[in-house]
């Protein structure tokens, strides 16, 4: 079943029932109905969409801390802690961001993440990007951490993990935003490995909401990781997994199958498989998209050959996210701007890809109930302007 666009946003906003994998029962009960949306959309001016896409609220689902890291912070932590970089000055850190590949990305970015060594570095790193978040008009974002990276170096997992939740809870209370903590395990590592992490962290556990896998995808199928991911369920913690970025299909198809991931990130391989593009737009398994990470490692040509706006037309509950925004050019917003003007997407889209991203956080019915409300509210305020 491949729907059109509008099909496709009339099918999900006239859904009624969510996976069970998210508590049984969908959240939507929007003040906007269904069938006031299209009226609502063409009152909208297509000039004032990049004003619409900054104004609107939304969750940020896939979002690397240590890849939010400005290379003013580096230099600024550097100097603090007394690391020595390579590089002479800000701008030369800058000019080295040239990635051809995932890998070649990679080792920049955990070269730039050893200025990271107390709680304050990394209080100051998530404070920073949620102050961001929050002026581009984030409600939540659920946040991507490493801490192989950086216990690797003989940081204390409990350094790691205090300063990044002290930063959210400080930054609820002044900045409104709130946010959650998603552990990630470095595939390219051993399974073993990520058996210790989850030891470490366990004394922390009501830190984190979730785990994840990331790093090198190829030749680190999901499936290494089974047994590890088995005990973090058994724990009642959320399931994420990096799958279908530069991986094939059938890395999504283990991501769900074998770890039993609620939400695959990236995902934009599964264009080539049929069957999984039928199973993820039936189950409403959301894929956190990253256009200028894919963009920046070569996973598309150009964005106008980006395929979000197919998946979208397949049904896929498809989300919006910046992935590692100091290094790739682009925070969400400059995400959403520069992928609609690429495309050609429009106002009903922008509705979709915010709405989809509060039914794939993991939170509960109500608040996911209240920031509907406000995205309503915008739409209608523009509508009416």
């Amino acid at each position: 079943m491949i729907m059109g666009h509008f099909d496709a946003l009339h099918f999900v906003l006239s859904t009624r029932r969510c996976p069970v994998r998210r508590q049984g029962v969908c959240f939507w009960s929007p003040p906007v109905t269904t069938t006031d949306l299209p009226a609502l959309f063409a009152r909208i001016a297509p000039a004032r969409l990049p004003e619409l896409l900054a104004a609107m609220p939304k969750a940020e689902l896939h979002i690397h801390i240590e890849g939010s890291l400005e290379p003013e912070l580096i230099f600024a932590l550097a100097q603090r802690n007394g690391v020595a970089l390579p590089y002479a000055s800000v701008a030369q850190l800058r000019s080295a961001y040239a990635f051809s590949n995932l890998q070649s990305f990679l080792d920049i970015y955990y070269a730039g993440a050893s200025v990271l060594l107390h709680e304050q570095d990394f209080y100051d790193m998530a404070r920073a990007y949620l102050a961001r978040a929050a002026s581009e008009n984030v409600v939540h974002a659920e946040i991507f951490f490493d801490p192989q990276t950086h216990t690797a170096r003989g940081v204390p997992i409990e350094v790691v993990i205090q300063g990044l939740h002290r930063a959210c809870v400080d930054a609820r209370a002044e900045l409104g935003i709130s946010a959650a903590l998603i552990l990630c395990f470095l595939r390219h590592l051993s399974e073993e490995d990520a058996f210790a992490t989850l030891q470490q962290a366990l004394p922390l556990r009501d830190k984190f909401i979730g785990v994840g896998l990331d790093s090198s995808e190829l030749g680190h199928p999901p499936e290494k990781f089974a047994r590890v991911f088995a005990r973090c369920r058994e724990l009642g913690l959320h399931l994420v997994a990096h799958a279908g970025e530069e991986g094939p299909p059938a890395y999504i198809w283990s991501a769900l199958d074998v770890l039993h991931a609620e939400r695959i990130d990236h995902g934009v391989q599964a264009q080539h498989d049929a069957a999984l593009l039928e199973r993820l737009a039936r189950e409403r398994t959301p894929l956190t998209v990253c256009p200028l990470s894919n963009l920046k490692l070569c996973v598309f040509a150009s964005l106008a050959q980006h395929n979000l706006p197919q998946l979208l037309a397949a049904g896929l509950c498809v989300t919006v996210n910046s992935d590692d925004p100091a290094y790739f050019g682009g925070y969400i917003n400059d995400n959403f701007t520069q992928l609609f003007a690429a495309t050609g997407l429009g106002v009903p889209h922008a509705y979709m890809l915010a709405r989809n991203s509060f039914e794939a956080s993991f939170v509960d019915a109500g608040t996911k109930r209240a920031w509907q409300e406000r995205l309503d509210a915008v739409f209608a305020r523009f509508a009416q302007e």
